[in-house]
């Protein structure tokens, strides 16, 4: 094989941006450091036990940092006790605050909560308005100052800072080759973003205490915006795709969007938004995070190791749950085919006191009904997690999966026929 085709084939090696390291409680963040996996509750803050188990959940499922809302004067209040209950359960993930409008009141009313923080997350849009922007964001600034914290700096497309995006705007306009409004766009997400950190620093801020994000909707536009980013600065950044969809749509979208940019070395801490289905488990973004994290092998070995052990924690304890369920579904299909329990329930029940009450006819049948629906429903289910075996002899096996229909019919009819030559041979009812 020539030296040319052998190039290449060479397995294309992953170069990390070279950035700043930011300590996020002992936790490094950039510099080369593995990267780091994030996530965010969606509770109320103020309800201090709901938080305090979505966290632990989080960071038992093998999330590094997790943010939490801190909104309200309720919610702020909230933090310390939230911090000493999940060290108390000795879980001591980092908490990130994520601040809003009145978060410079928060910090300065509530000292307790900024100390227990071990991030302050601040989207410049949000801070205030025209002449109130500046001030307000030295607060929080400040604040971090006193109190020895980093701090993100998370630019949003929906929360873009109007003004500096209309000046932008009209600074193109009069350009003798003007951008489309799309990269204008982009452009003020990624000045915004430089241009806050420039001011943090200017306040007194250490370069070494900021993350940057720049966090949009669209895969193309995240990809421009962090490969811009990037090229004109060291700050450590933070992934991840916003709004980014429910279930497959959200998986599919974040890792479009976030391989390519590890791929090329770009971004030290990641979170994959997950919008959580009803009822839905919130860790599903830290293990589709994690094995993202696997599956492109930007990591070291100690890393994958790693990874490798906090999924597998996370996911026995729901396969766990699903084996015993699945035994007692083929305890219960086996035992009611095996004629321990009939298709039809007996002729009498146990009423009030244990008296013997005689069963309608009619309430018979349809019982009997229900029950064989639900055989067939457990039968299709087993079937498809590749759960319903033959057992290997009839001594050790119950009869009713013993052998199939010669004539390819299939386990359902088989089983149906044999049930039927049982409720004749023992006098009961025939099924209509």
């Amino acid at each position: 094989m020539s030296d040319q085709a052998t190039s290449s084939l060479s397995r294309p090696s992953i170069t990390r941006h070279r950035t700043r390291v930011a300590l996020v409680g002992g936790i490094p963040i950039g510099g080369g450091y593995p990267i780091v996996v994030q996530s965010m509750t969606n509770t109320d803050t103020a309800d201090i036990g709901a938080t305090v188990a979505q966290a632990k959940a989080l960071a038992d499922a093998g999330s590094e940092l997790v943010r939490i809302t801190v909104n309200t004067a309720e919610a702020a209040a909230a933090v310390p006790a939230i911090r000493e209950r999940l060290d108390a359960l000795g879980c001591k993930v980092p908490l990130i605050g994520d601040f809003h409008f009145n978060g410079h009141k928060l910090l300065s009313n509530f000292p307790d909560c900024a100390r227990a923080l071990a991030k302050y997350r601040i989207n410049p849009g949000n801070v205030g308005k025209g002449s109130k922007h500046d001030p307000q964001f030295a607060v929080m600034i400040e604040r971090a100052i006193d109190y020895g914290k980093p701090v993100r700096i998370g630019v949003n497309w929906g929360s873009l800072d109007q003004d500096l995006l209309t000046s932008l705007m009209d600074e193109n306009a009069k350009s003798v080759n003007p951008l489309d409004a799309a990269q204008v766009t982009r452009e003020a997400l990624v000045t915004s973003a430089l241009r806050s950190a420039q001011f943090a620093e200017a306040l007194g801020l250490p370069g070494d205490r900021i993350v940057l994000s720049c966090k949009v909707s669209s895969v193309q536009d995240l990809i421009a915006v962090y490969t811009e980013l990037a090229r004109r600065c060291d700050y450590p950044l933070h992934l991840g795709l916003t709004e980014a969809g429910m279930g497959s749509k959200g998986i599919v979208a974040s890792t479009a969007a976030m391989a390519v940019l590890l791929q090329q070395g770009i971004g030290d801490t990641i979170r994959v938004s997950l919008t959580p289905e009803p009822n839905g488990d919130r860790t599903r973004e830290v293990i589709v995070a994690q094995e993202m994290l696997q599956t492109i092998g930007g990591q070291n070995s100690d890393e994958l190791a790693r990874a490798d052990a906090v999924v597998a924690q996370t996911l026995s304890g729901c396969r766990e749950h699903d084996r015993r369920r699945d035994g007692l579904r083929r305890q219960r299909t086996w035992r009611i085919e095996n004629g321990e329990h009939r298709h039809q329930p007996p002729r009498y029940r146990r009423g009030t006191g244990g008296a013997r009450v005689r069963r309608r006819s009619e309430d018979r049948h349809a019982q009997g009904r229900r029950n064989r629906r639900g055989i067939r429903a457990d039968r299709r289910r087993l079937r498809a997690r590749n759960l319903w075996r033959r057992p290997a002899s009839p001594a050790s096996q119950p009869r009713a999966e013993v052998g199939r229909d010669p004539a390819g019919a299939g386990d359902s009819g088989s089983i149906e026929l044999r049930s039927r030559r049982r409720v004749r041979a023992s006098g009961g009812f025939a099924r209509r």
